[in-house]
């Protein structure tokens, strides 16, 4: 074979792969690796002393475990977007159905095939990961696929998300590294606390992220809340629940009901509070640019949890 033949063999292959990155939803793969390698984290905070370790097999099992629940998250976002092409050629017009850079029948490929590693990979895991990845790809099926298509109801929605986001990863990857370190499985105040923190948040991504879509939701018919309520008022719940989110973070700390570093725990809260007031002030909601990047802010105070909290339990001592 040429190098000509080979090189561009090359370049079609990187091609496919930064189009799979983008079909992926990046945003939502870099949640789902931070919030699983931060609960191993807060697991391993919380093991018992004297409990028997190793970092490169305590590493091995993170990757181990991310493995399936990347191949979920791909799966849950790819059949999200197989049936929303419509909708997104309006609203998202750059995703690679809409685009036309991934053909329907790539889509259902990558969508299945992600769909069964996930729960092959993870059955051979112990029941808490099984349970964890097969509990996400089931409500992820039923809030995209006909006929249940739950993402057309507001609280459906929302439950949805918040559910696996909130209360099914927390707490089955938690229970999932106990497991591997040996421990006793049990859920502490601390992981409770994280997913008390996540529910909230997760709830408030949940309904911004139908504000940059209101034109093709309102074309299509899904009666999202923005549409119910108008743009102000879901920002303005958005900005005030993701409040609660620091302000719950910043009582239990003070209050001694969870075991972290109290000081540096609540100084960094506070001062992510202060700028998530600071940046959402200066949104126009008349801008789609600017409702998208504050969108991908939240994201990204989410992101930011999932390192400082676990950097809190781990600097208790």
């Amino acid at each position: 074979m040429s190098p000509m033949v080979l090189s561009k063999r090359w370049l079609q292959t990187l091609t496919w792969l930064r189009v799979l990155w983008k079909f992926s939803r990046p945003h939502t793969i870099i949640g789902t690796s931070l919030s699983v390698t931060g609960l191993a984290m807060v697991a391993l905070a919380n093991a018992s002393v004297g409990t028997p370790f190793s970092w490169l097999g305590f590493g091995g099992a993170i990757a181990a475990a991310l493995v399936p629940s990347l191949c979920a998250n791909l799966y849950i976002v790819g059949l999200n977007q197989l049936e929303d092409v419509d909708i997104d050629r309006i609203n998202k017009p750059n995703l690679p159905l809409a685009s036309g850079e991934f053909s329907r029948k790539e889509g259902l490929l990558i969508v299945w095939v992600t769909g069964a590693l996930a729960l092959i990979l993870s059955a051979f895991q112990g029941t808490a990961l099984w349970a964890t990845v097969i509990l996400s790809v089931a409500i992820g099926t039923v809030y995209s696929l006909p006929p249940f298509r739950l993402k057309r109801f507001p609280f459906w929605a929302a439950l949805c998300i918040f559910g696996v986001r909130g209360i099914i990863v927390n707490l089955g990857f938690f229970l999932h590294f106990q497991q591997v370190l040996g421990g006793t499985q049990r859920l502490s105040p601390e992981v409770w606390a994280l997913t008390g923190f996540v529910i909230l948040f997760a709830f408030a991504i949940a309904i911004f992220k139908d504000i940059p879509d209101a034109e093709g939701d309102r074309q299509f018919k899904i009666n999202t809340l923005t549409l119910r309520l108008g743009t102000q008022s879901v920002f303005e719940i958005s900005r005030w629940v993701l409040t609660a989110c620091y302000g719950l973070m910043i009582g239990l700390t003070a209050m001694g009901l969870i075991s972290v570093q109290p000081l540096f725990l609540i100084a960094v809260h506070v001062g992510l509070l202060v700028w998530l007031w600071m940046r959402s002030a200066k949104v126009n909601l008349k801008s789609q640019q600017q409702i998208s990047q504050f969108y991908q802010f939240i994201w990204k105070l989410f992101f930011l949890e999932y390192i400082i909290f676990p950097t809190a339990c781990l600097w208790k001592g």
